[in-house]
């Protein structure tokens, strides 16, 4: 019998419970309040189908999944435990008598991974599913898998209130679909001003909540993106609203706390929370929501491999979802810290975890489940980059072999309920004798930092606090939550509690977990660090660890170029090489030193990105040297190399005739061109050279004439020649430099010419540059004839009197060319 009023789902349980009779799929759509989350298991208790069977419910958080037990169990006047219980991490209340179990998502996992027919379940209920959690997505497409493949008698219920009902539906092969209208109370929603900055966020919603508390009665919820924020405005609100009681609900929040939220209270309550309560969770008395407008999710960067939180402007369903609230048991108002245009232009949908979270956990998952992903159901296949990297990381870790299937190791990694990382690490310094300080760190990384301050990153100093060191800094409801978690973890590996190894080894036990972020520190005054990632991280320069030439860090920013650190510990040399000896690179390194101008070679151990160690090797005229002056030749440039005026001038003319000779098949030959193919027409000539001194020994003509066959040889002669031999008898040679060849000729050696040279095969006629006695310009020309005809007789007139000891006849063309004066040209 039902101790609670009738809900608005209760009109569609009969519908509900004759669908579930025929089917084995169904997707139930009702709005917050409708009812759906305490009422619908119970109402399917005595159905005929479900007769000796349970049925579990996926709640997404724990606080949830405790709290909609509760309900129930309230509604049939019983304790938790008895025909209601709840399965949740470190928490157990069921018995024997026990039908429904509210798990959180991880449990589900496990429970199918465990026993994939998931023997004795005849109903698997996916609540707020449209929170599109990972593990969510994740146990469905396992269920239905196992549905498919062995229990075609499961049944699977996907309700939700946001969600879109008719894609789910199709991709569960166009399961059922119902619908709860629910009857919702009005809500009237108030628009505010955005903070300018968000460090006033918090100043902001203190002075809303103020405004709201005025304005309307009722308690009030408020969401805030995260603890800092509910912490800092706690503070802001105890000081000007000292009549209510001011109360902080979030995840890790212990237990007493957020049942104080979730209770009446005789005080006007004002709950500060994240984003657990914009579903599941009933707020008896709340009509007012103050809604700051952002939320705070994970976003992993796969090329980086790391994930960091950010904070976003809240998405058009969640924010419904939080006016929503104010609406559950009687009119209320919903005021919002943005504008009615900011409204209009939110994001329909917060992307679900899958395309935006660490993948690795579902990695090992799928490779324990023996799927690869692509034969199973899912509303959004996982990213494809993020999915590969995740498989590298667990093959890096001994948790899959080289065809990508689950290791032994990498079975007992999943049944310790950790990270992957956290777990190769639990189990990895247990075999060391190191398994307590494991557990002591994996309890630290686990939840929320335990120091109140982000100044000091030193993991060493949370150790301490963890093992009874008193410190200012130390938050007490972190600590106590770490401590439980670090006993069980020791329970889980069977580690004695007083085994409490030397903290001076936390950097060599965490380097288990993060292989590659091993950093070294850079050259130079600021803290920079190199990762074995490759990729580079900094400290503030006042950090205890600021000094430290080793780290391993546990928690950076993941910012593109250089990530900021939060925690990690110490690491000595020493330790690193019995740490990765199997995966230490051994090589032998040939480079160019820039700043000798030599070819150097060096004997290297390397850890990812970082040298470990390097001693010099003793350079043989190999391959790798021949490479190395390669680079240092690309380095330096052409001009390194021994030019002389005829090579150059080999240049242009090769140049001229690709530009001109369509029918030649001439290789590129400018500078660029030949540093971008140096090591085809140089590299033969390299044996030997160690060093640019080097390099003028070598026989660069011949390099450069290899370039071109017999043929072709002989085609450069033909059409591109060096000299031309003018009507004095002198040869002069052409330059090709420019964009047409140039002959440059004194004026007196062409008398009796009336036709301009040419070049390819008379096609190109050269430029003239005529010049006087004393060798200077006194006319360009294509045309000599025309120059005859129409110019010397000015040029003449100009330069008889300056030099009159040359030829200046009053027909050049009837004139014998000669390179003397006049006087001696005379018999």
């Amino acid at each position: 019998m039902l101790l609670f009023p009738p809900l608005p789902i209760d009109d569609i349980l009969p519908e509900l419970r004759q669908i579930l009779s025929a089917q084995t799929r169904l997707v139930l759509e009702a709005p917050p309040g409708a009812g759906k989350t305490t009422r619908v298991p119970l109402a399917l208790l005595d159905q005929p189908w479900l007769a000796g069977q349970r049925i579990l419910m996926l709640e997404p958080r724990r606080l949830a999944a405790r709290a909609a037990a509760q309900r129930m169990a309230d509604s049939l006047g019983e304790a938790v435990g008895q025909t209601v219980g709840y399965r949740i991490r470190f928490e157990a209340k069921v018995s024997a008598a026990t039908r429904i179990t509210v798990v959180t998502e991880g449990i589900l996992t496990r429970l199918l991974q465990t026993d994939p027919e998931l023997a004795g379940i005849g109903l698997v209920i996916f609540d707020e599913f449209h929170e599109r959690s990972l593990h969510a997505d994740l146990g469905l497409a396992l269920c239905c898998d196992s549905q498919n493949a062995l229990r075609p008698d499961l049944k699977l219920l996907v309700m939700s209130a946001t969600l879109d009902g008719d894609a789910v539906a199709q991709r569960l092969g166009d399961a059922p679909r119902l619908r709860s209208d629910g009857q919702g109370w009005p809500v009237q929603t108030r628009f505010l001003s955005r903070p300018a900055q968000p460090r006033l966020l918090s100043q902001a919603v203190a002075d809303a909540v103020v405004q709201a508390a005025q304005a309307d009665d009722g308690d009030l919820l408020v969401f805030l993106p995260g603890v800092g924020e509910i912490t800092r405005t706690q503070s802001l609100l105890a000081e000007r609203l000292p009549d209510c009681a001011v109360l902080p609900l979030y995840g890790e929040a212990p237990q007493a706390q957020q049942d104080q939220a979730l209770r009446p209270s005789s005080r006007r309550k004002i709950i500060l929370a994240t984003a657990l309560a914009e579903t599941s969770l009933t707020f008896d008395g709340v009509r007012i929501v103050v809604d700051s407008g952002l939320m705070r999710v994970a976003r992993f960067d796969p090329n980086a491999g790391m994930s960091r939180l950010v904070t976003l402007p809240v998405s058009r369903d969640r924010a419904d979802q939080r006016r929503g609230r104010a609406g559950r048991q009687a009119p209320g108002v919903c005021w919002r810290l943005w504008s009615e245009a900011e409204d209009r232009a939110l994001s329909p949908r917060t992307a679900p975890e899958i395309m935006v979270t660490d993948l690795t956990a579902l990695a090992l998952e799928l490779a324990l489940w023996g799927s690869n992903g692509d034969d199973l159901v899912w509303l959004d296949p996982p990213p494809a980059a993020s999915l590969a990297q995740a498989r590298s990381l667990l093959h890096d870790l001994g948790a899959l072999d080289a065809q990508g299937r689950v290791t032994a190791h990498g079975r007992a990694m999943t049944d310790l309920g950790q990270h992957p990382r956290l777990a190769h690490m639990l189990l990895g310094a247990n075999s060391q004798g190191l398994g307590g300080l494991a557990c002591d760190l994996a309890a630290v990384l686990d939840g929320r930092d335990i120091l109140k301050t982000t100044a000091d990153t030193d993991l060493r100093r949370r150790l301490a606090v963890l093992r009874g060191e008193k410190d200012p800094q130390a938050d007490p409801t972190r600590v106590a939550q770490a401590r439980q978690t670090a006993k069980d973890l020791r329970r889980r590996l069977g580690v004695k509690n007083g085994a409490d190894e030397a903290l001076d080894r936390a950097g060599a036990v965490l380097a288990l977990a993060y292989p590659d972020r091993v950093a070294q520190r850079r050259k130079g005054n600021a803290p920079r660090y190199l990762l074995s990632g490759g990729r580079g991280a900094c400290l503030d320069e006042l950090d205890r660890l600021a000094a430290e030439p080793w780290l391993v860090i546990a928690d950076l920013d993941g910012q593109a170029r250089e990530s900021r650190i939060y925690r990690a510990a110490p690491l000595s040399e020493v330790e690193i090489e019995p740490l990765f000896a199997d995966s230490m690179i051994r090589e032998r390194v040939v480079t160019w030193d820039r700043r000798t101008e030599q070819v150097v070679a060096v004997q290297r151990q390397r850890l990812g990105a970082i040298v470990v160690k390097e001693q010099p090797l003793t350079t043989d005229p190999t391959e790798d040297a021949r490479a190395a002056m390669l680079d240092g030749i690309r380095q330096m440039g052409l001009e390194c190399l021994p030019w002389t005026p005829a090579l150059r001038a080999w240049q242009a003319r090769v140049e001229f005739l690709r530009r001109e000779d369509a029918e030649g098949d001439w290789p590129a030959v400018t500078d660029a061109a030949l540093l971008d193919t140096v090591d085809q027409w140089l590299a033969s000539y390299l044996d030997g050279c160690l060093k640019r001194a080097h390099l003028a020994a070598i026989n660069l003509g011949h390099a450069l004439s290899g370039m071109l066959d017999w043929s072709a040889q002989q085609r450069l002669d033909r059409l591109a020649p060096t000299h031309i031999t003018v009507p004095s008898g002198h040869r002069h040679s052409i330059d090709y430099g420019g964009a047409t060849p140039v002959l440059s000729v004194r004026l007196q050696e062409m008398f009796g010419c009336a036709t301009t040279p040419a070049v390819l095969d008379g096609r190109c006629p050269l430029v003239l540059e005529l010049l006087s006695p004393a060798q200077r310009p006194v006319q360009t020309t294509r045309d000599l004839a025309g120059f005859w005809d129409k110019s010397y007789k000015a040029v003449k007139a100009e330069l008889k009197g300056r030099y009159p000891k040359h030829a200046w006849p009053d027909d050049p063309l009837a004139a014998i060319a000669t390179a003397r004066t006049k006087m001696r040209h005379q018999p």
